[in-house]
């Protein structure tokens, strides 16, 4: 579980610094802080394209056991947008990456209220391509539950249509070799976001560059 007195730099509404604040008060009072996102995808030898997501663990402060991005997280004070390649490292295990491996897909703003907590962030988003297998991740197991294997034109049907029926992925970490997720498991947002991921990744493992979310 992420340590509530870490400090953020935070800004105002025009993004410009006006100081920092532990963790626990910037989403207590609902400031701009920056993050970090990265979403590791790959073909298979079959042709076929994969997103790994990350399942929540149940005591994250936020969304405990809803399915989200590959790896991610804050900023610490002071840190730049290179220093989170770091979180591929510590949740993933993925110690090779350099971030100069990353590819970078811009900027999305995240907005978003729950129970004693409000979000406002700015976040970094980058793809990487790994077709590691799935039981060869040593993922953050006090942060997280488990890693999926999401088929993207799966993904892509369920998010388009609307779609909340279940299907079944590839997963480790559970204890069965396959889960079934709906929509509903995963972290909920008012811009399509995983929808949005799906599409890029589609782009970028057909070799296209200069993608933004």
């Amino acid at each position: 579980m992420a340590d509530k007195t870490e400090l953020f730099d935070i800004y105002d509404d025009s993004f410009q610094k006006i100081g920092t604040k532990p963790r626990n008060e910037v989403h207590r009072d609902g400031d701009w802080h920056f993050a970090f996102h990265c979403w590791v995808i790959y073909r298979d030898a079959a042709g076929k394209d994969w997103l790994i997501l990350q399942k929540r663990g149940p005591n994250q402060d936020t969304y405990p056991n809803f399915l989200d991005i590959s790896a991610a997280g804050h900023y610490m004070a002071g840190e730049t947008v290179a220093d989170g390649v770091r979180e591929l490292h510590e949740e993933l295990g993925l110690t090779d990456v350099q971030f100069s491996d990353l590819i970078p897909v811009g900027r999305r703003i995240g907005v978003a209220a729950g129970d004693g907590f409000i979000d406002r962030q700015v976040a970094d988003v980058f793809l990487y391509i790994c077709d590691q297998p799935l039981e060869q991740y040593r993922y953050q197991q006090d942060e997280i539950a488990g890693l999926v294997a999401f088929e993207v034109e799966r993904g892509l049907e369920m998010f388009a249509n609307g779609n909340i029926g279940a299907i079944e992925v590839p997963a480790v970490g559970f204890a069965t070799p396959t889960i079934t997720i709906t929509a509903a498991d995963f972290i909920p947002t008012i811009d399509d976001y995983f929808y949005k991921v799906l599409i890029l990744t589609k782009h970028c493992l057909n070799g296209e560059r200069h993608l933004r979310i």
